[in-house]
């Protein structure tokens, strides 16, 4: 007797609704319309007989059927694409932060061409989780916070040293010479990481301070700017502010002390044993560990 069989795109468009939590989003990924998914997830669960989804007004979540079903075909999707990659490769892309990508890559990156000028290397600016065969990303940049893929192979790169910056005309304004002097200050923050300044009275022993919490930045670059427009203070690792202050566009009046977090190197499994991967991956580390030791410079 014949049974039937779900189609492939029933399949797709049902693991990227349950992976990503909604059928417009699945649509927009798979660069259908929304019906077209709808009709797809309908007729798989027909065909199979149990519900997949529980659908609400915002979100369309898994099954626990569903559950199983999505996470045994994304690992068939990734096999798939991993195994086209192996005969047809991507091109080298790295993934890191926009902070990262705008105060330490860039200014490195000409010496990395110059170098090895046969790699092409494309960029992806993302800091938060990814799937290295969907995100076609060879080698990611992060936090030791962030949890890898599961089949990430990972290297550690440096601690994360972090400290208080401003512009010299704003230490001077507030006459800023000791820890205690925060309570006069403006504190900059930023939404990737609210908790910057508690970090750093922890790791530096000093007292917390009352200053007045202000200015909440969507990401590191723009606090930065802030801070070098004479904004207020801004805790930030010293790795993004290393130029500024060599230049002297800023100032870190207490130095810097080892944060709570490090720089990890994810690679994805199916590419590690390229060549480009190699020389990419011995390059950054070599970059951070001489960024290492200019930052001792400005250590506490």
């Amino acid at each position: 007797m014949h049974t039937s069989r779900p189609s492939l795109n029933a399949l797709r468009a049902f693991e990227a609704t349950a992976r990503l939590r909604s059928m417009t989003l699945a649509a927009q990924e798979l660069c259908v319309t929304h019906g077209a998914i709808s009709r797809q997830v309908k007729s798989l669960e027909e065909i199979l007989g149990v519900t997949l989804l529980q659908r609400s007004a915002h979100s369309s979540d898994p099954t626990p059927e569903g559950s199983r079903l999505a996470e045994g075909l994304s690992t068939a999707f990734n096999l798939i694409e991993a195994s086209i990659e192996q005969l047809k490769p991507e091109p080298l892309t790295l993934s890191c932060s926009a902070s990262i990508m705008m105060y330490w890559l860039i200014p490195r990156i000409a010496g990395f061409h110059e170098r090895y000028p046969q790699t092409e290397l494309k960029f992806n600016m993302n800091y938060d989780q990814i799937d290295f065969v969907r995100d076609r990303i060879s080698v990611a940049i992060r936090t030791s916070t962030i949890e890898p893929p599961k089949d990430a192979i990972t290297r550690k790169l440096i601690a994360e040293w972090i400290g208080p910056v401003c512009s010299p005309a704003y230490a001077e304004s507030i006459a800023l010479k000791a820890p205690v002097d925060l309570e006069r200050a403006q504190l900059l923050l930023t939404r990737t990481r609210t908790q910057a300044w508690d970090d750093w009275f922890e790791a530096s022993g000093s007292a917390s301070s009352n200053g007045t919490r202000h200015g909440m930045y969507e990401h590191f670059y723009l606090l930065i700017q802030a801070a070098v427009c004479g904004l207020g203070v801004a805790v930030v690792p010293q790795m993004l502010v290393i130029n500024d202050l060599l230049s002297g566009k800023l100032v870190a009046p207490f130095g810097f002390v080892p944060g709570p977090r490090e720089l990890v190197l994810w690679v994805a499994p199916h590419v590690s044993s390229r060549s480009d991967v190699t020389v990419l991956e011995k390059w950054l580390v070599a970059e951070m560990n001489e960024s290492l030791v200019q930052m001792t410079k400005f250590a506490q």
